[in-house]
């Protein structure tokens, strides 16, 4: 298949999937593991609904940003920016991707519950807060550039098309 019929499909994605689809999938992909894990822990939640677990009087209420939608949204684009990306590989990095955000996504969950119970919500909220501004986009950062590198991309997001389109346009 040619560039541009590729480039015109990856832009027809980009605008067909929003981000809010991405919270109904990873919803029960972070909210029965976090329960789980806080129940192997000993803290013996409740699952109130699919997005609310109850500990020690105290209920979780797991809104979008919790899910960390937006950070499966952010590798889903970088993915659909990036020339010369196969399907495989396009879907190897959205798995893998997928993944690591997942794992530190439920070891977060963790750390910020665990704090909320054993110290004060003036904790809870410092570190959740650093967690959801700060640490969240570095790391889907980190995690972009750990796949690239294992998967030997050559290829910049947004960058590799346009220095591409501009020079087909000369």
């Amino acid at each position: 298949m040619k560039y541009e019929h590729k480039l015109i499909i990856r832009v027809i994605l980009l605008l067909a999937i929003p981000y809010f689809v991405f919270y109904p999938i990873f919803t029960p992909l972070t909210i029965y593991p976090s329960y789980l894990i806080l129940k192997l822990a000993g803290f013996n939640p409740i699952l109130l609904s699919s997005t609310k677990i109850l500990l020690s009087n105290i209920t979780l209420n797991f809104i979008p940003a919790c899910i960390a939608a937006s950070a499966y949204y952010l590798l889903y684009l970088l993915i659909l920016l990036t020339k010369d990306l196969t399907l495989l590989k396009s879907i190897k990095l959205f798995i893998y991707g997928s993944l690591l955000i997942l794992i530190m996504n439920i070891f977060r969950i963790y750390t910020v519950v665990f704090i909320l119970l054993n110290y004060s919500k003036n904790y809870f909220d410092a570190i959740h807060l650093t967690f959801w501004t700060i640490f969240s986009s570095i790391y889907v950062a980190l995690v972009w550039v750990f796949l690239t590198k294992k998967l030997k991309i050559k290829t910049i997001p947004f960058y590799s098309d346009a220095k591409y389109l501009y020079k087909k346009l000369k």
